[in-house]
């Protein structure tokens, strides 16, 4: 297995996450009716022995694996998937299993309309495949949906994957140059559902000082390895400095999005506000299991060096809890009100009082 910081090797897309090389990324789900197909029994019996055959091979915790194969092939033995005659039911029917013992949300089976690729040891990407990926993250925006400056002069980053951190390096400088200024920097990750570990730590050491803070440490089963992940001395923008940081957090919060929590809450770097984010912690990628089914596996565990835990199956809870909805109103007053303890200017403290009435009067949001 390549490093998850490598370029990507292929894209698919099944049930909304792309797959570049070991780098996943999970879009936002669109409103229609997943695909579906009728399926008999040799597919079914296919999907699972395959199933059960990568997750032993290849699953972060050999035991789990192993008490889930003995699962699944209980509920065999008791016809628990005799009638299933639907690919999305199966996957279903599957992925409540798989998780009910092992209790990790990163593990899902998944069903593609279109042929999933078979995957193939190969080396460098070819200029096309590396071009269709920068082309992808450039109409994404490398996961920046909006940038800007709040009245009261608050900073607000609207945040949706953490993408790759060497190619999206440029426009992370961007976006926290724009922001440098202000008094207070609000990350809004409710719509994130994670990424690349790499870019987590870019971002990440535009809120740290010139000394390496060491973030996160992700375990890989294959070659008993670690990889650890610090913030660097240098950026290509303006650090923040130590002015204080917020990060928005939903129930769809997922993956790198709650390392990004995580990380900052652990180190006392940032406020933790909305909800309990969804509680996956544990990398890995795709596997093809026939040529419409595959299955997420997790082939590593994220340990941070501090706690030596994760948030595998728990999330990570806010410093303030609020429902997502209320989460940038609580965050914004916060900061608004913070600014006023310390600003001495009068005209100053009487522009701010004006903001945090108009805003206290709003709905939430």
């Amino acid at each position: 297995m390549k490093k998850i910081t490598s370029l990507f090797v292929f894209i698919i897309a099944v049930g909304g996450i792309f797959i570049f090389s070991n780098i996943i990324i999970v879009a936002q789900q669109p409103n229609n009716t997943p695909p579906d197909a009728i399926i008999d029994a040799a597919v079914r019996t296919q999907v699972i022995e395959s199933l059960l055959k990568e997750l032993n091979n290849n699953y972060i915790f050999p035991e789990t694996a192993k008490k889930m194969e003995a699962d699944i092939r209980s509920r065999i033995k008791n016809k628990e998937y005799e009638q299933i005659t639907s690919a999305q039911k199966l996957t279903e029917k599957l992925t409540a299993d798989l998780q009910s013992v092992s209790k990790d949300k990163h593990l899902r089976v998944r069903y593609s309309a279109q042929p999933i690729p078979v995957r193939v040891k190969r080396g460098e990407p070819t200029e096309a495949e590396k071009a269709e990926y920068s082309s992808y993250l450039k109409r994404i925006n490398y996961g920046f949906e909006k940038v800007e400056r709040l009245p009261g002069n608050i900073g607000y980053i609207d945040f949706r994957g953490f993408t790759d951190a060497e190619l999206g390096a440029e426009t992370v400088a961007a976006a926290l140059n724009f922001v440098n200024n202000t008094d207070a920097l609000i990350f809004d990750l409710r719509k994130n559902g994670g990424g690349n570990p790499a870019m987590v730590a870019l971002i990440s050491s535009y809120l740290f000082g010139d000394k390496p803070v060491h973030l996160n440490n992700l375990y890989w089963r294959e070659g008993d390895k670690t990889e650890e992940f610090w913030t660097k001395p240098n950026v290509a923008g303006k650090k923040y400095g130590d002015k204080d940081v917020y990060v928005l957090t939903s129930s769809r919060t997922f993956s790198g999005a709650e390392e990004f929590s995580n990380n900052l809450k652990v180190l006392r770097r940032a406020t933790i506000v909305g909800e309990t984010t969804g509680g996956g912690a544990n990398p890995g990628g795709m596997f093809r299991l026939t040529e419409n089914f595959g299955v997420f596996i997790p082939t590593g565990r994220a340990i941070n060096p501090i706690t030596k835990t994760n948030w595998e199956g728990t999330g990570v809870e806010p410093d303030i809890k609020v429902p997502q909805e209320q989460a940038l109103k609580t965050a914004y007053l916060l900061a608004l009100n913070k600014s006023l303890e310390k600003a001495k200017d009068e005209n100053l403290k009487n522009a701010l009082k004006r903001v945090i009435e108009q805003t206290q009067k709003e709905e939430s949001k």
